[in-house]
């Protein structure tokens, strides 16, 4: 009912002037002389309004959305106050601003001749005053909510901060920009105090529709009335028109068949691929020959679903690609050689640091950044972003959504000053290469999630960069989707002549993409080796957790039993007897072991297990074709076993249990 008032206090005014209209002289009253040169005149000033506004508002809109300087919140107090003054205090503020005898408007006369104030110029001026915020105010909510990821992706594949504004940011604000634009507009015409307190009512001059309204009331009110709904009118269908098209718009997504998985490759899609060792250049072709493993890998039909079966080794990239040398201070400090050819996974738990040191090679990041950086024999660490040669996939690909596929793939190379021809054909090449050549005119609203994943690396490999960054291009697909793009990126990746860093929380992409590891805790790297060397000899609690087995750090003490080696206190409570030498009494050591090395009994063991502590069974969960126990204990311990041994030992959530480990089972790790 509240809402209904609103609507209805608002409508009766406006269905006031359809009610007092004359319609019947309303032609002639509308094509009087003097009404036609104020309609004229006002269509004239408020359009040179909105020029102005647009020329310093959207740059001081997107100073208050971008940056963080002093005193910021006192501008945009600065800028809306002309929306809470009354018209006339605004009409009186130009004059001690603009007058002749004003702040400035001496000075502008005597150094430019222009005379604002009673001129048209003046009428402009008092327009954009009182105009001007409705612009800066939408357009700063609209770059507000636009993510700099788009931007920051723009510029890493080689677009300088013009190009960006123009083809990224301007595009994804355009109903944000437009709305503002048609509100300043709208604004500037209807302006009627601060237009005749500071330019007058000069017919011809300054004398626009609003002020004609003003005057055809003291004499001639149905013709006051007629020209008000002029006025209404034309407001009112720019708006209607503008929402309609641009606030609420949108193309319909394009339904995949029945029966289809949305998320499903096309057929066609590239297949998998292997890799060489290192120190090779080139791959077995089919016909026994041998082909640089940059050249795509044509595989036809659906990819293969990836088996438990190992991996082959990767092949190595062509000679000639940049290695990479940097060294990453601040928030993370990280020093990396990579040789050419070399796919990086960088690990670590939330908030160590992963996803700063790939903004601080990109050079966007204050939080750290690359002392140096060297990509081959070029030092990259005093350029701009758009300059440094490396590619960025963020975690949602940050695909422009106004551009399709193709425009979208071509945008680094066109971006790098590449004709547009050549730009399209070279892209259609990469969306073929990684199977979704078929979908280059569709928009990524379009696309599923591994459709477009394809054609973010599309995007980044066409570019031709000589780092490539992504940071967990696979977090937000399904399974199954995942293990498909996960054989394309690795096929593609094989061929990479650069260095490519990959950020994930997956183990199995770690070791199916990668030839080393890098693990982050709390900004620093706490080891860098190849997956299986990181596999067998974890240097970091999470990472053992990451690989599915139990890690206890403690501090090594003396033996204090017969036949053990050394024993070590745990940081959560509780000791394990190692059987093998340990580092001297106070050395900080990580233990290690599988949880299929761990047995459950119902009762205390009188084996040969050398570590045997009580827990309570916290959860059970199949895994495969076995169940992992949960228990709590001093320490907590992750078990492996057989569904046939929980029934025997009838285990359930609560149930009491005793753990043995045996001395032989763990591995240390020096810290």
């Amino acid at each position: 009912m509240p809402a209904a008032l609103a609507v209805a206090f608002l409508l009766v005014p406006l269905a006031g002037v359809l009610a007092g209209t004359p319609w019947t002289g309303l032609p002639e009253r509308l094509t009087r002389p003097a009404v036609l040169e104020a309609l004229a005149l006002s269509l004239a000033v408020s359009g040179w309004a909105l020029l102005l506004s647009l020329v310093l508002g959207v740059p001081l809109a997107w100073l208050l959305a971008r940056v963080r300087f002093p005193g910021r919140n006192l501008v945009r107090v600065l800028v809306m106050l002309p929306m809470v003054l009354p018209p006339t205090v605004a009409g009186v503020a130009l004059l001690e601003g603009y007058g002749r005898r004003g702040l400035l408007g001496g000075r502008l006369e005597a150094w430019t001749g222009l005379t604002l104030p009673f001129s048209t110029a003046g009428a402009v001026v008092a327009a954009a005053f009182v105009s001007l915020p409705f612009l800066v105010i939408s357009l700063e909510g609209a770059l507000s909510g636009l993510h700099p990821r788009y931007e920051e992706t723009a510029a890493s594949l080689g677009a300088p901060p013009l190009r960006v504004f123009a083809t990224v940011t301007v595009p994804m604000v355009a109903p944000g920009l437009l709305a503002g634009a048609a509100l300043c507009w709208a604004r500037a015409l209807g302006e009627f105090g601060a237009t005749i307190t500071f330019a007058g009512n000069l017919p011809g001059t300054t004398q626009t529709l609003p002020l004609q309204v003003y005057l055809l009331l003291q004499d001639d009110p149905e013709g006051a009335t007629a020209v008000s709904l002029l006025l209404l009118a034309i407001a009112t269908a720019v708006l209607i028109a503008l929402r309609g098209r641009w606030l609420t718009g949108r193309r319909p997504a394009v339904s995949a068949p029945a029966g289809a998985d949305p998320s499903a490759p096309p057929p066609g899609a590239a297949g998998g691929g292997t890799r060489a060792p290192a120190d090779g250049g080139a791959e077995a072709g089919p016909d026994g020959g041998t082909r640089s493993a940059w050249e795509p890998t044509p595989i036809p039909g659906p990819e293969p679903s990836p088996g438990p079966a190992p991996e082959p080794p990767p092949p190595a990239a062509p000679d000639g690609g940049p290695a990479l040398t940097a060294e990453v201070t601040g928030a993370t400090r990280v020093s990396l050689g990579v040789p050419a050819g070399t796919t990086v996974a960088v690990v670590g738990p939330n908030g160590a640091g992963k996803t700063t040191l790939l903004r601080a090679l990109l050079g966007l990041t204050p939080r750290a950044r690359a002392e140096q950086l060297f990509l081959g024999d070029r030092d990259v660490s005093a350029l701009p972003p758009h300059r440094r040669g490396i590619a960025w996939v963020p975690q949602d690909g940050a695909l422009f959504p106004h551009l399709p596929a193709l425009a979208n793939t071509a945008y680094g190379a066109r971006a790098q000053g590449v004709g547009r021809a050549d730009a399209r054909r070279e892209a259609q090449r990469w969306l073929d290469r990684l199977g979704v050549g078929g979908l280059a005119h569709r928009r990524p609203g379009e696309l599923s999630g591994g459709q477009a994943q394809r054609v973010a690396l599309a995007r980044a490999l066409a570019a031709r960069p000589r780092l490539l960054l992504l940071d967990e291009p696979l977090a937000a697909l399904d399974q199954t989707t995942r293990a498909a793009v996960r054989h394309t990126l690795r096929t593609h990746l094989a061929g990479f002549p650069g260095v490519c860093l990959i950020v994930t929380h997956d183990p199995v992409e770690a070791v199916s993409l990668a030839g080393r590891v890098l693990v982050l805790e709390e900004g620093r790297a706490v080891q860098y080796a190849a997956p299986p060397e990181v596999s067998r000899h974890p240097r970091s609690p999470w990472v053992a957790r990451m690989l599915g087995r139990n890690a206890w750090p403690g501090t090594t003490a003396a033996a204090d039993g017969a036949g053990a080696a050394g024993v070590l206190h745990l940081d959560g409570g509780g000791r394990l007897v190692a059987a093998d030498p340990l580092p001297p009494a106070g050395s900080r050591v990580l233990a290690v072991v599988g949880p299929e090395a761990v047995s459950l009994h119902t009762r205390r063991p009188s084996g040969s297990p050398r570590n045997v502590w009580r827990g309570t069974v916290r959860e059970i969960g199949a895994q495969g074709g076995r169940l992992r126990v949960l228990i709590d204990a001093e320490p907590d311990v992750v078990a492996e076993i057989t569904p046939q041994a929980a029934a025997d030992l009838a285990l359930g959530e609560g149930s009491p249990v005793w753990v043995g480990v045996k001395a032989t089972e763990v591995t240390f790790v020096t810290l």
